[in-house]
């Protein structure tokens, strides 16, 4: 059975139009990493743990925002997209506003450098944004593009 995340993707209207708060992956990996990389704040959920209430969590572990209290409107349910591993994203849009430069992320270790046999810590997200609806097409990881697309059809 293939893994489950959840997320949102976060919409605000603004005088120049729609925008959407997309989050940048942390670590060394993706450090020097930008167009094509970025994604709705998500995170895997178990069998039997409810999706949308997976998707509020994955926002406050990303980015240290409560997905509650910055909805300004209806959760509405996309369709679901395939990573090319297989993992199924199940995504909500929603309205909210809230200042992309207070984000906290929670962290994770990896070996670095490589074989190196030390720990550092990384964000899981180091930083989040509001982009334009065309900016984000460029900037979301392309299997995340259809989320913006059907973004556009129900708003």
């Amino acid at each position: 059975m293939p893994k489950k995340s959840a997320g949102i993707l976060w919409y605000r209207i603004q005088n120049n139009g729609m925008e959407v708060f997309l989050v940048h992956p942390g670590g060394p990996f993706w450090r020097n990493k930008d167009v094509g990389t970025w994604s709705i704040p998500k995170g895997e959920f178990e069998e039997g743990e409810d999706p949308l209430q997976a998707a509020k969590r994955e926002m406050k572990e990303e980015t240290g925002i409560d997905a509650n209290r910055v909805c300004t409107s209806l959760f509405i349910e996309l369709k679901p997209v395939r990573q090319k591993s297989g993992k199924i994203i199940y995504a909500w849009t929603a309205q909210g506003d809230f200042n992309a430069s207070e984000l906290t992320s929670n962290s994770f270790e990896l070996e670095w450098p490589p074989k190196s046999g030390k720990n550092a810590t990384f964000p899981e997200v180091d930083k989040g944004e509001w982009f334009t609806i065309g900016e984000a097409k460029k900037r979301i990881l392309s299997y995340q593009l259809p989320l913006i697309i059907q973004l556009e059809e129900v708003v």
